[in-house]
């Protein structure tokens, strides 16, 4: 038989330990003194560690003598740094995992000293040689457990440099669909990392694999964002060969150690809490492009096209802080050109200036002239702009290197020929997200180098970047032609309105546009477009929690929506963000944001909880914005090529929850998609898909879902409808195939509502979705295809809160096991069987956090296995079906009642608080006790299900709130209601 230890795990071992080999080894092992070994294997057991020890202390101790020779003089030196090291460890529960994780990433990359100079001066400590990688000790083990022998946790895969363990690797069975990489993931990031975070203290990356995909992430990076690794042209997934690669490209010992000292950064959140960033393989590629590049002089330049939301900025940091590093280049000097930035805050939305050591902005062009004539050698960023405004050369330096991000703009005015002018020798390297007209040839001549066939040196594509999970595929909505514009005006306005010119240039013109602006912006319009937006918003967008950009023709326009809108949802829903020169002439000097403000009202749009909805803006935010929470944007301003594949890419970034991108466009820019992004590329025409062609696929999904359940008459509910489903998916394939279908289909709904299209199928949909519920894993494993249900999908489901739902009476049927075992013959002991799982997944999933119901759903899920393979029939599986039952109700009386009482007061009492006035405090506490009294002694398990249950806790809901305490308000008495719902 097939399991993980045999298959995957073993598999994983034996590439690992199969030495190095790769279509790009030998260039890039030159660079690092020659042969590396690779990985040795070791038993777990044979490593000479305590199970409580982080490290293997003997092997660290052997490589600071090895590899420090003011520690070789005096050996006991390295005990001091071993304490050091303990220390780290323990401080985890203080300081957090991250930050317990920074501070270790400091000794390992050589950062810290210590004073065992001559004259007891500070000397640097080396863990790790990043010089002569041969001297490093590569070990590799399985099924390490930590803390303590018994029932400790257990690692399937640890890699260890010099005795420290730098990678965990978490294996997965690869023989059923339900379980994923995803549960290896979820079992280091919700297991591990909570349980045991000292373990991931010396931590570079984890891994996890079940042999079809492999994924990797950081420590508390959330498992949505853990990514792929790919090399060279070949990406496929799904086959061992696949993961194999992976492994073999990603988890050479060169490569996690050139991830752990250029490819990972530590920041701050807006929340004020530490994170790790590490790189995705696209960045680590064109980071290593670039340095490969400057090492050998030439061609000294190269082009690299990454698609929209890719992580280009994060990639320019990371080589920033290589090239910086490099011993081979003698302290460069690197400069970030970025399109517009706040210089000394922001490079990306996660990311501050701040957080990169040694760089620093250069917000003026005599700051930039001073500092490259001073010869600075440090990061230096500045804006595109800046170079528009130098004059002749600035330095003649070759170790000079420069990266230009969205480099197609600097064709403005030239600025790519300006640029070689003032650093004639520097290298100059263009990052661009959007694909380069064939006709733009500026960027080909001020980037491109011949050598690269395309163009390029480094290609991410639109598609790559979708199947990675890296971005989100974009989905268009046109809407009702009768706020569409006749196509010659919207030509005259394209041709009046160029990117070129300033802001206030490009209002003067659009005034000339006029035609096509008194169309846009008539009274009429401007309200029917701001009540669809407000009703859209209402129904598609808001009910999932995300918020919206309201792309207008020009700074009228957006004052025009923002007085509409207000009307509609409030002042404090929307905000207008546009450049505004702020002066007494300036009839728009009201809406001037200073920037720190602009950046506050920028962190409330991004705050989940905040009010502000909606941005409206003309050209601000429409390129380098980047926030992930934004999903729709609504469209009202002509625009094409590059300006509207960047503006409509500010939806794409991924985000907890989100499937998609959405533009509804009320111009009917996109009535011919190939037209508004003319390139050559024809891949960029898949950049969108229309919502119609979603809406023709729905019947076939629905029927291909539908077709798992031949002759079962859907109006029966109760048990016998339920079984009687459940009967036609008997096993874990054909129940994960259906699962498979079933994804597809929640996907294309929740896209879809509520669309009228779906009024249909909303009746077969409700029925699919309650069935899938039913016979999801009660462990919660299988987290890919058995994935949560969304938002619409629930509102559906709970419309119709009194729909029959299965009724648990677990405890009587345990209560007359005795009697049932006498009574039963093996023809009933199928459906009685079914019964009793129906109501133990139900009781168990009440309880899915804690785990010690966790282990029972995975007792049953073995159960039911066996059941399956034949390895036990009807009446011995009925049999272990009651002992497990009896347990699950056992379990369920120990679990401790006081903290839910706890919390069912403290959340009573909060309510009150808000309503209470100048003579209610004394009385706040009795109610909040008399409710709880009441409902303590009325209540039964399963009210909340049965209409007597609802009315008898609402009858004496009255006589506390209206008769006893005379507080007549029905939002409060409804309030207190649904907290009893939830909390008891």
């Amino acid at each position: 038989m097939f399991n993980e230890e045999n298959t995957v795990e073993q598999m994983v071992l034996d590439t690992l330990c199969g030495g190095v080999t790769s279509n790009m080894v030998a260039e890039e092992l030159a660079s690092y003194g020659g042969e590396i070994k690779g990985w040795r294997f070791v038993a777990a057991e044979e490593l000479p560690r305590q199970h409580s020890d982080v490290v293997v202390e003997s092997m660290v101790r052997d490589a600071l003598i090895r590899l420090n020779p003011e520690i070789k003089a005096q050996p006991d030196r390295a005990d001091e740094v071993l304490y050091r090291l303990r220390t780290i460890p323990l401080s985890v529960q203080s300081e957090g995992l991250v930050r317990a994780n920074e501070l270790f990433a400091e000794w390992l990359r050589g950062e810290k000293s210590m004073p065992f100079g001559e004259r007891g001066e500070h000397t640097p400590v080396r863990l790790i040689d990043f010089e002569n990688l041969s001297n490093n000790d590569y070990v590799v083990t399985n099924q390490w457990v930590y803390p303590v022998k018994e029932g400790g946790r257990r690692f399937d895969i640890v890699m260890l440099v010099n005795g420290i363990p730098l990678v965990v690797g978490e294996a997965k069975t690869p023989v059923r669909p339900a379980v994923t990489w995803m549960d290896g993931a979820s079992d280091i990031h919700n297991g591990y990392e909570q349980s045991v975070p000292q373990m991931f203290v010396p931590n570079v990356l984890s891994f996890a694999t079940e042999g079809k995909c492999y994924r990797y992430g950081s420590v508390r990076m959330p498992i949505d964002i853990w990514g792929p690794w790919h090399e060279g042209e070949n990406k496929a997934e799904g086959t061992l060969a696949d993961v194999q690669r992976s492994i073999r490209s990603m988890l050479r010992p060169h490569v996690v150690l050139d991830i752990l000292q250029n490819f990972t950064l530590f920041a701050t959140d807006k929340k004020h809490r530490r994170i790790k960033i590490i790189c995705r393989y696209q960045q680590y590629e064109g980071a290593n492009l670039m340095v490969a590049r400057v090492v050998k002089g030439y061609p000294k330049k190269g082009l690299i096209w990454h698609f929209q939301g890719s992580g280009k900025s994060l990639l320019m940091v990371f080589a920033a802080q290589k090239l910086r590093m490099h011993r081979k280049l003698g302290n460069p000097t690197v400069m970030i050109v970025v399109d517009r930035i706040d210089l000394d805050t922001q490079i990306t939305a996660t990311f501050n200036a701040a957080d990169i050591p040694n760089m620093i902005g250069a917000a003026t062009r005599q700051e930039l002239q001073s500092l490259l004539a001073a010869d600075t050698r440090k990061i230096i960023i500045t804006t595109i702009h800046k170079f528009g405004e130098a004059d002749g050369r600035l330095n003649e330096r070759s170790n000079i290197i420069v990266m230009v991000d969205e480099a197609h703009r600097t064709q403005e005015g030239d600025l790519g020929r300006k640029m070689r002018d003032a650093l004639p020798n520097a290298f100059l390297f263009g990052l661009t997200g959007t694909p380069i007209n064939k006709r733009d040839r500026n960027t080909f001549w001020a980037f491109g180098a011949d050598e690269d066939e395309q163009g390029y040196m480094s290609r991410y594509s639109f598609q790559d970047s979708i199947r990675d999970k890296a971005t989100l595929p974009l989905h268009f909505e046109a809407v009702d032609v009768k706020l569409h514009i006749n196509k010659d005006a919207i030509d005259e306005a394209y041709s009046q309105m160029t990117d070129e010119l300033s802001e206030l240039d490009r209002d003067d013109l659009a005034k000339r546009a006029a035609k096509m602006a008194v169309l846009i912006k008539a009274p009429v319009r401007v309200n029917a477009i701001c009540q669809h937006i407000v009703k859209h918003f209402q129904e598609k967008v808001e009910p999932n929690g995300f918020k919206a950009q309201v792309v207008t023709f020009d700074r009228e326009c957006c004052v025009l929506n923002k007085k509409a809108m207000d009307e509609l949802v409030g002042p404090e829903a929307s905000a207008i963000v546009m450049h505004t020169q702020g002066g007494k002439s300036d009839q728009y000097a009201e809406w001037k944001l200073a920037k720190d403000e602009e950046e506050k009202l920028l962190d409330r749009f991004r705050d989940p909880i905040d009010p502000l909805k909606f941005l409206i803006v003309t050209s601000k935010l429409l390129t380098g914005f980047d926030a992930p929470i934004l999903q729709v944007m609504y469209l009202d301003k002509p625009m094409k090529d590059h300006n509207l594949l960047q503006a409509i890419c500010r939806t794409n970034r991924v985000y907890p929850g989100k499937t998609h991108g959405l533009i509804v466009d009320y111009l009917g820019i996109f009535d011919d998609v190939a037209t508004a992004l003319d390139f050559d590329e024809k891949a960029v025409q898949k950049v969108i898909s229309n919502l119609d062609e979603l809406k023709k696929e729905l019947p076939g999904v629905v029927a291909r879902c539908l077709a798992f359940f031949p002759g079962v008459d859907r109006t029966v509910g109760g048990y016998e409808g339920l079984i009687a489903a459940q009967d036609c998916l008997p096993d874990n394939e054909t129940r994960d195939k259906f699962a498979a279908e079933y994804s597809v289909l929640s996907r294309l709904w929740e896209a879809l509502s509520p669309d009228p299209c779906l009024g249909l199928y909303e009746k077969d949909y409700k029925w699919l979705t309650q069935v899938y519920e039913s016979v999801k894993p009660p462990s919660g494993n299988g987290k890919l295809l058995w994935h949560a249900l969304g938002a619409k999908t629930i509102e559906l489901v709970h419309e119709n809160v009194h729909l029959e739902t299965v009724r648990d009476d677990l405890d009587t049927l345990v209560m007359d096991a005795e009697v049932l075992e006498g009574l039963l013959d093996a023809k009933d002991a199928d459906k009685k069987s079914k019964e009793i799982e129906i109501k133990l997944i139900a009781r168990l999933r009440k309880h899915k956090d804690n785990p010690k119901f966790v282990a029972l759903g995975e007792r049953l899920e073995k159960l039911k296995e066996r059941h399956e393979q034949g390895l036990l029939h009807s009446l011995d599986f009925l049999k272990e079906l009651l002992t497990l039952a009896k347990e699950v109700v056992q379990a369920e009386k120990q679990v401790d009642p006081v903290d839910e009482q706890a919390k069912a007061k403290a959340a009573l009492t909060e309510l009150f608080a808000e309503v209470k006035n100048g003579e209610t405090p004394v009385v706040v506490e009795r109610i909040v006790n008399d409710i709880d009294e009441i409902v303590r002694n009325v209540r039964f398990d399963g009210w909340q299900n049965t209409l007597k249950g609802e009315r008898l806790i609402q009858q004496h809901l009255r006589k506390v709130i209206y008769v006893k305490y005379k507080v007549k308000d029905q939002d409060l008495f409804d309030k207190a209601f649904g907290y009893i719902r939830q909390y008891y």
